[in-house]
């Protein structure tokens, strides 16, 4: 594991500015190390001698209460920094799936991907606040204080410079297996927390078919799985503090075994022996800190390599602004949307193709089978799946174009999130009160109260309301841009004949006012306000 990846630096500036904090504070704390022990060797000789030592105790208490404040100070900073990095991170973690489209998402554990999100960027408080400032003082303190005593007996300070590099040598051997177990440990609280959320998502019909018990024997034999990689995470750990305890105080004795043998052979004075005994564990502490805090700050480290990968694939597959720009105005005179031979790729296999022309103020209805390629074919319309072939908005093609800019979409599954039903409607703006009614009113659920609070994944409305609901936030977003064109999956799924009758009405008026409407529907009744009707063929 590097011990500052520099994408760390690149993709969050929190993290700069607390490099450059840390290093400040690193100055400091040197010079008061190096201060406080000068006066207490100061204040032991003089009380020896019979000289008065009052102001070099005064100055030694106020020494260490500055290096406290420094620590703490060193501390806030770090959590601060962490909270700051965490933050710019899942900005940007959020940015880059969108960048990479529904059809990357799709193919990625989710619930893996929520886990490094929270709880693992959560784990950088340690990494900042303990491991970055440790790291950071070390660059700056061990190298200082052992000039010092090199200054002041270039024989102790030879010993530390010969007995110094075993300790990052060790590091780096414990390091390599740590970073082994770290990472299987994080795997598995990943494949824990997907397996919660499937058998969570899935509980009734385990219940149904009597494999509750089932999934939950799964799931304790994962979370004991990730006891046993947790476990022995710490053993590495001790195992690490231990060799790094082992070596620094083998180091600090032979320090002090040779002033030792100096003093009583005359050859050293007392104040320079004192003043480097003092000095001696300090150039070791903040390295052994180093290894120390190397274990607790793992996890966010494995967390943040995660997230790196993700940014680095965004960053693979770029957007073009001024193809976003021409997404937004394109060729009006061309027709809405266009399909030449699209032929969707479903796993290893390609679809039949498909092709139609969409033209402002008409509703094309898609018709075929189960497995004909429907839902595949708006699936790669809005960029969740791959196709070959031609598909153009207003002459441009929809692969450079980003899907929220040309397309209102409802699919088979509502996707609604806790809060209120206007928010659902209104998804990603602010809530404009009329029109979240008049989007319920066309899509026949005038009968939901805006204000309702749902629960996760909608709780609160039936499979019916959910469906309404999903049309309605459709209809929100193409009144707000009527350019858009209004993509509906299915919409009427789960409806009885009169709502239906009604939504197919308000379609038909929405056709009629100039919006271009691509329908998918299974209904016959679906047929009676299509402009045309485009069959889709079984799959090869």
């Amino acid at each position: 594991m590097k011990p500052v990846d520099p994408r760390l630096l690149s993709y969050a500036a929190a993290a700069r500015g607390f490099f450059a904090l840390a290093a400040a504070l690193g100055v400091l704390q040197t010079a008061v190390v190096v201060a406080f022990a000068w006066f207490l060797t100061d204040a032991v000789t003089g009380a020896i001698a019979g000289r008065p030592v009052l102001a070099s105790v005064v100055w030694m208490l106020a020494l260490a209460l500055l290096r406290g404040a420094l620590i703490a100070a060193s501390d806030v900073a770090g959590m601060r920094a962490a909270a700051a990095t965490g933050a710019q991170l899942r900005r940007a973690l959020i940015r880059a799936i969108g960048a990479l489209g529904p059809g990357w998402l799709a193919a990625r554990n989710r619930a893996a991907l929520a886990v490094t999100a929270g709880h693992g960027l959560e784990a950088l408080d340690a990494y900042f606040a303990k491991y970055i400032s440790q790291l950071v003082l070390t660059v700056i303190a061990t190298p200082v204080i052992v000039a010092v005593m090199w200054w002041q007996d270039w024989q102790s300070g030879l010993i530390a410079v010969i007995t110094l590099p075993l300790i990052p040598v060790f590091m780096v051997l414990i390091g390599v297996a740590t970073r082994t177990v770290q990472r299987r440990q994080w795997q598995t609280l990943q494949h824990l927390a997907a397996r919660f959320a499937d058998t969570v998502q899935g509980l009734a019909t385990l219940r149904l078919f009597g494999r509750e018990r089932r999934a939950a024997a799964q799931i304790e034999a994962t979370a004991d799985q990730y006891r046993r990689e947790t476990m022995t995470v710490l053993r590495f750990s001790f195992l690490s503090g231990f060799a790094m305890e082992l070596l620094a105080s083998l180091a600090v004795a032979l320090i002090a075994v040779a002033v030792g043998f100096r003093l009583l052979a005359g050859d050293l004075t007392l104040e320079v022996g004192l003043f480097v005994l003092l000095l001696a564990p300090e150039a070791f502490l903040p390295i052994r800190q180093v290894g120390v805090q190397f274990h607790a700050a793992a996890e966010g480290v494995a967390a943040t390599d995660d997230v790196f990968a993700v940014l680095d694939a965004a960053q693979d597959a770029p957007r073009s602004l001024n193809q976003r720009s021409e997404a937004r105005h394109g060729d009006l005179s061309a027709p809405a949307l266009t399909l030449a031979d699209v032929r969707v790729r479903h796993g290893e296999r390609l679809l039949p193709p498909g092709s139609l022309i969409a033209e402002p103020g008409t509703i094309t209805l898609l018709e075929g089978p189960s497995g004909s390629g429907k839902s595949s074919l708006i699936a790669a319309l809005r960029g969740a799946a791959a196709f070959e072939g031609e598909a153009s908005v207003r002459g441009v093609d929809v692969r450079t174009l980003a899907a929220a800019d040309w397309l209102a979409w409802a699919g088979q599954v509502p996707g609604l999130l806790r809060g209120t039903v206007a928010a659902n409607v209104s998804l990603g703006s602010a809530p404009d009160a009329d029109a979240v009614r008049d989007a319920l009113r066309d899509a026949c659920a005038d009968d939901i109260d805006p204000a309702q609070e749902l629960g996760v994944q909608g709780g609160g409305l039936s499979g019916g309301q959910a469906q309404r609901v999903a049309v309605a936030r459709a209809l929100y977003r193409h009144a707000a841009g009527p350019a858009r064109i209004l993509v509906l999956d299915e919409p009427s799924s789960a409806l009885d004949a009169d709502t239906e009758s009604r939504l197919w009405r308000a379609l038909r008026d929405r056709a009629d006012a100039g919006a271009t409407i691509l329908l998918v529907s299974h209904r016959r009744t679906a047929r009676d306000i299509a402009d045309q009707v485009v069959p889709l063929g079984v799959s090869a």
